[in-house]
């Protein structure tokens, strides 16, 4: 089968400053592919183009819709693409606060993705997003509470809740593990690799964790200066890194 999103030669600057350099990948259902490198290396660029929030400056990004056509998703109209960031599509952010609405109750957050794909009846709705806080480990208890007066790891939870419930083909993920305690890390990643697994999600997640990296994704693609330098199987590439830069990254863990 084709592949869900296929990028070719993706490239963005921004003045004499090159963030992304004649990039290609493709993604099949159900796969999980990390982009690693250092800060700087432009992995955060190509989420951004992939995820049509930045326009490039060349390339393209093709998009396999549900009724099997493929188009280029920097085509679309703003319509369009919204529509498909809530349904299709989910994007889990670094910072929670920028993926949920926060003077909204834990149980709106989950239920205006319900909503967005035609959900209209109340209590369904209530009862989907108990559900699913039971699902990332929130007691449904406290569906009306806003994420104001949660940790960051529930307020990540929820996010992954809101973006999950329905059930979309493809997610993309932005250092969804950074900035938390240790133990909370752990528990999410957990969390996630189940969830990804059991909803036989696609993937797009970038991290700077190379532990990330191994325990969730089945590819991977090393990016520096803009541009993707190694890319392969993610044991491969961290067992055997071809690379110096990506040898030096692996080495650098080890050391760690």
């Amino acid at each position: 089968m084709s592949p869900l999103l296929c990028a070719r030669g993706l490239s963005k600057s921004y003045g004499p400053r090159v963030a992304c350099s004649g990039v290609s990948l493709d993604l099949h259902e159900g796969e999980v592919l990390a982009v690693v490198g250092e800060s700087g290396s432009g992995k955060s660029t190509l989420l951004g183009l992939l995820a049509t929030e930045i326009a490039p400056d060349a390339g393209q990004v093709n998009y396999r819709f549900r009724d099997g056509t493929a188009r280029d998703l920097h085509t679309l109209s703003e319509a369009e693409r919204r529509l498909l960031m809530r349904t299709d599509w989910g994007f889990i952010r670094q910072d929670a606060m920028q993926g949920l609405r926060m003077p909204v109750s834990a149980g709106g957050n989950v239920g205006e993705r319900l909503m967005a794909v035609g959900h209209r009846h109340y209590g369904n709705i209530r009862e989907t997003a108990e559900d699913w806080l039971s699902r990332v480990e929130i007691d449904p208890g406290r569906i009306d509470d806003t994420p104001k007066t949660f940790s960051g790891g529930m307020r990540q939870r929820l996010q992954i809740a809101r973006n999950l419930v329905t059930h979309p083909r493809l997610v993309f993920m932005d250092e969804p593990t950074s900035g938390l305690d240790v133990s909370v890390q752990a528990r999410l990643l957990d969390l996630i690799r189940g969830l990804v697994s059991e909803l036989g999600l696609a993937v797009i997640i970038v991290t700077h964790d190379l532990a990330v990296a191994r325990l969730l994704s089945h590819r991977i693609m090393v990016m520096k200066g803009g541009r993707a330098i190694e890319a392969g199987l993610t044991d491969q590439v961290l067992d055997d890194p071809r690379e110096p830069y990506t040898q030096l990254l692996v080495s650098s863990v080890l050391a760690a």
